[in-house]
């Protein structure tokens, strides 16, 4: 359980001295707080002790559709728990709705942990709830999570960046604010750098027709990662001339994460979770 193998290190951090104050003494008098929580691609492993201390004596936690069963665990059973999912075309909550919900709980004297995957403030729409937070004068905290690229990447054994492949690394959403995947097509061809797609399986096949057409090599190799870091994790990889069918034989479903670069070709070398020794430290 992840629980039991954190539990140690989460005595000892309580005892130390230069430890952040307990999430009840920052809150004003009569008014809750807000914390902004990551809750990293998956693997309860991958949490901050921060945001496990959040969790534990959190009284509401409105979370969304990426946070695993495994990450829920740490949820003190006395809290609310609130599911604030979203998939395309999908929401068990407007986003209006769910900027209301923190700021009313808040008002309440909760203390609340706003749980999302990844970090924050890549793609997680975080700004725009603290924005909201902070237009009704709610206290709030972030914590930063280890975001999609960098913890699904790292366990599908591709190094974003290579002194050998990729000097630079973009990060970009292929599903923008208004539905479509029109991004800047020539900022993403260009060479020696590696591409990390959020939320681009719908528009994969789009994507990967659209980098070609601005100059991008069809043998560009593309890796899409389904489950990342979690043990259903499955990594396949592929061309840009070739990945939108491979997914579709595949019947890879989100979430998936989509990594374009000559980096991918290190996967078959590097990949390291396949074989990982399932009780090490």
């Amino acid at each position: 359980m992840p629980q039991d193998r954190l539990s140690a290190h989460h005595l000892e951090s309580e005892t130390n001295s230069h430890q952040k104050p307990t999430p009840t003494s920052t809150s004003t008098a009569g008014q809750g707080r807000v914390y902004l929580v990551g809750a990293g691609p998956g693997d309860p492993e991958l949490l901050t002790l921060r945001a496990v201390r959040l969790l534990e004596v959190a009284e509401v936690v409105v979370y969304d559709q990426l946070v695993s069963n495994a990450v829920l665990e740490f949820v003190s059973p006395k809290a609310q728990r609130i599911f604030a999912g979203k998939r395309r075309n999908e929401h068990t909550l407007r986003q209006e709705q769910i900027n209301a919900l923190l700021v009313q709980s808040a008002r309440a004297g909760k203390m609340v942990v706003r749980l999302k995957g990844g970090d924050p403030f890549m793609f997680g729409r975080g700004g725009e709830e603290l924005q909201a937070l902070a237009a009704n004068g709610v206290p709030f905290e972030v914590v930063p999570g280890i975001t999609a690229a960098a913890g699904v990447a790292a366990y599908a054994g591709i190094p974003l960046t290579h002194r050998d492949y990729a000097q630079r690394c973009l990060f970009v959403t292929g599903h923008l604010k208004n539905g479509s995947a029109d991004l800047d097509w020539p900022s993403l061809v260009r060479p020696h750098q590696t591409v990390v797609i959020y939320m681009g399986l719908t528009a994969l096949a789009d994507i990967c027709r659209q980098m070609v057409a601005h100059g991008a090599p069809t043998d560009l190799p593309v890796a899409v990662v389904e489950n990342g870091s979690i043990g259903t994790q499955k990594v396949l990889t592929g061309t840009l001339a070739n990945m939108a069918e491979r997914v579709g034989q595949a019947k890879l479903q989100s979430p998936c994460l989509t990594i374009v670069g000559e980096v991918v070709r290190l996967h078959n070398t590097l990949a390291w979770f396949a074989t990982a020794v399932p009780d090490a430290p």
